[in-house]
């Protein structure tokens, strides 16, 4: 935890909007876990139950969408067991809306996924909820969803309406990012060790590497990276032990997960900043 960190941060609200349970924990676990140590309210809004996730957990591929169709309902529990391990208490669910799989796909004409939810309706949803626990910071995705699946740019059109319709004004408002010399390292250490990161050659092969100039905040959550990881842990079906993620840590170090960054789209970036000019709390320059 960076020495900018305020001792208590009691009477700050965050508010997050992901698409599916896992995404919270690898875009945010560290950043939810250090703010809820420290005071904050962190609600954690998520989108759809995952539904036609895979399912990576052999003795579980029943509960698949092509099977018995009772992943939802399991990852559910996942979802349950992954904020404990955060030490988050508010977390929900955006209405009853579905996975909606990805492009192309039958699964994403089936009138009740999160994709063909009509905007508005679903943005007034979350208007509820931003008008009661009135949160000062939101986190989602940017406007391709990190890597384009619809489900996660759906999530970002829900949360930025959202905001435009709310009384509550929400004072800064973020995007998840990953810069792509952090991403451009990673590949380098994996190659050396034999390995790969996600099958890319390069930073630009992956769509969620971002210039490291539209990095306006870092947030520096090592000290809480074992949280991550067993949150992580907990989302059994979707991040396999001996699957990339994990590899990662493995052979890179846990503090790889540790550092967690974002781009501010509205708001004042404001002070304290680190050595490259980046903030270093998400609730820099809020007021209560």
């Amino acid at each position: 935890m960076g020495e900018v960190m305020k001792s208590s941060y009691e009477g700050y609200r965050i508010l997050l909007v992901h698409a599916h349970p896992d995404d919270e924990t690898i875009n945010n676990g560290a950043t939810m876990a250090l703010y809820a140590s420290l005071g904050a309210d962190v609600t954690l809004v998520t989108c759809t139950r995952g539904e036609e996730g895979e399912v990576l957990v052999p003795g579980l591929s029943h509960l698949a969408s092509s099977h018995q169709d009772l992943l939802g309902a399991h990852r559910e529990i996942e979802l349950a067991n992954a904020m404990k391990a955060l030490g988050i208490t508010d977390y929900r669910f955006l209405g009853h809306y579905r996975d909606s799989g990805m492009m192309g796909t039958d699964q994403n004409n089936r009138p009740d996924v999160f994709w063909q939810a009509d905007l508005d309706s679903a943005a007034r949803e979350l208007v509820n909820i931003i008008e009661e626990i009135k949160p000062h910071v939101l986190i989602t995705y940017d406007e391709i969803g990190g890597y384009g699946h619809p489900d996660h740019i759906q999530a970002h059109r829900v949360a930025m309406r959202a905001s435009e319709l709310a009384t509550w004004q929400i004072q800064k408002i973020y995007w998840n990012t990953m810069p792509k010399s952090v991403i451009a390292e990673s590949i380098a250490k994996m190659k050396e060790i034999g390995s790969d990161f996600f099958g890319a050659e390069t930073a630009d092969d992956l769509p969620f590497a971002k210039d490291d100039s539209l990095v306006t905040t870092l947030i520096d959550g090592n000290e809480f990276v074992q949280a991550k990881m067993d949150a992580m842990k907990a989302h059994e079906t979707q991040i396999a032990l001996d699957g990339p993620f994990f590899a990662l840590s493995n052979n890179l170090g846990l503090q790889v997960w540790g550092h967690e960054y974002y781009t501010l789209v509205k708001g004042n970036k404001s002070a304290p900043f680190d050595s490259a000019g980046r903030e270093s709390d998400l609730t820099s320059g809020v007021q209560l």
